[in-house]
């Protein structure tokens, strides 16, 4: 297993970020990662002024997805090679370049490639939440990632109302226009904000690389973690799928109705810092049960509210499961950030990568469940993820029990 190479020392005479560098990388991660996020609601919009068959118009989402995985385990790792202040403004740069190609793109040719690189680049939000966990001390660590990541959050909450919001007024265009000039503005304001940090590292790209896989293997906590995630976005991914599609067929929601139903789940990221301060005190590993159990009992009031046809229950379980999904990131990330300083760019690529996949995997099959079996399976199966997880969970916790003994 890893062995953290930071001193005890070194930890504690380590001052937190301020509260206005915190709030900035707050802001940054979210306006980082919405632009991940803004093709989805507009994928009707978008799809037919690029003359894309109906068939091929979820390429549009699809390939901004398989950018930012991309990103993960080919971009991300550098930080634990590549001095992060430099590399991060880099990336937000790259990002301004590829909004730039998505708002004038002239055919679908020249959208979807800039879709990739939207992906792609928009993984300097992972660069940025290593480096706040570098910036903090080991007592505040998991307090200064949650309110991190409560940005983060935020952003992939707003990204598809406000994208949708935008597109109503202007077009689709200006929404990645207009992320291109906020992008500018932030490179400028994270330039002026974030410090130098400087890895230590004598490995080569190729090396870093190759190192990854093997940390999945050697390291539990990190396996564990991610499979727990795992599971969680799969049920969040499968939940935020398939109801847009429950609100218009069943609900009659139009567009607009379907936004400000989004907007609902913006109160599941206070969770990020709430759980940030209880992984702080000790509380990693029941808040983890208690998280899961939580996205397992949001399953069942959204199907409560579906078969009741009950549309303030079904956005109480989309909070639910924001709460529960939002503190179980946070909670993974504060036991995956004590394994080694050296290594974090590398351990939050793979962390993020794993789960990435898991919603990747609830996305993909939230229609066809919708479908072939209503939302009572599309809830079934949402109860049953975080169910095994919570399995798994109870496992190593026997088994260290037994251990102990």
């Amino acid at each position: 297993m890893l062995q953290r190479t930071e001193t005890a020392g070194a930890a504690e005479a380590r001052q937190a970020p301020s509260a206005g560098l915190t709030l900035i990388l707050a802001g940054a991660t979210g306006a980082i990662v919405a632009n991940i996020y803004y093709v989805q609601p507009l994928i009707g919009i978008i799809a037919p002024s690029l003359h894309m068959a109906k068939v091929t118009a979820s390429l549009l989402v699809t390939l901004t997805q398989l950018g930012y995985a991309l990103g993960l385990l080919f971009l991300v790792p550098l930080g634990d090679l590549l001095e992060n202040r430099a590399l991060i403004l880099r990336t937000v740069a790259a990002t301004i370049l590829a909004l730039v190609l998505a708002a004038i793109a002239p055919d679908a040719a020249v959208f979807l490639a800039a879709a990739v690189l939207i992906g792609l680049t928009a993984t300097s939000v992972q660069m940025i939440v290593p480096m706040a966990a570098h910036l903090a001390p080991e007592a505040m660590r998991g307090r200064v990632v949650g309110n991190v990541m409560a940005g983060l959050i935020l952003g992939i909450l707003f990204a598809r109302p406000l994208g949708s919001l935008i597109a109503y007024f202007a077009g689709w265009r200006a929404v990645f226009g207009l992320s291109a000039i906020a992008m500018a503005a932030l490179t400028l304001a994270l330039h002026r904000s974030l410090p130098r940090n400087q890895p230590h590292s004598d490995q080569s790209y190729g090396a870093l690389l190759g190192s990854i896989p093997m940390l999945m293997i050697r390291e539990r906590t990190l396996r564990r973690r991610s499979l727990y995630q795992a599971a969680a976005f799969g049920a969040f991914s499968l939940y935020w799928t398939a109801v847009p599609l429950l609100l218009t067929e069943e609900f009659h929601y139009t567009q607009r109705g379907i936004a400000v139903f989004a907007l609902v789940g913006a109160a599941g990221a206070v969770a990020a810092p709430i759980a940030g301060r209880l992984a702080d005190r000790g509380w990693g590993r029941p808040g983890t049960a208690a998280s899961l159990i939580l996205i397992m009992l949001s399953a069942g009031l959204s199907a409560w509210g579906a078969a009741h046809h009950d549309v303030v229950l079904l956005a109480l379980a989309g909070v639910a499961l924001d709460f529960g999904v939002q503190s179980n990131v946070v909670f993974g990330q504060r036991a995956i950030y004590l394994l080694a300083p050296e290594l974090r760019s590398r351990l939050n690529g793979a962390y993020m990568a794993t789960f990435f996949i898991g919603g990747a995997a609830g996305s993909a099959v939230a229609s066809w469940l919708l479908i072939h079996g209503g939302w009572n399976l599309v809830s079934a199966v949402g109860a049953a993820l975080p169910a095994l997880a919570l399995l798994y969970f109870a496992s190593t916790v026997i088994r260290r029990m037994r251990h102990l003994e």
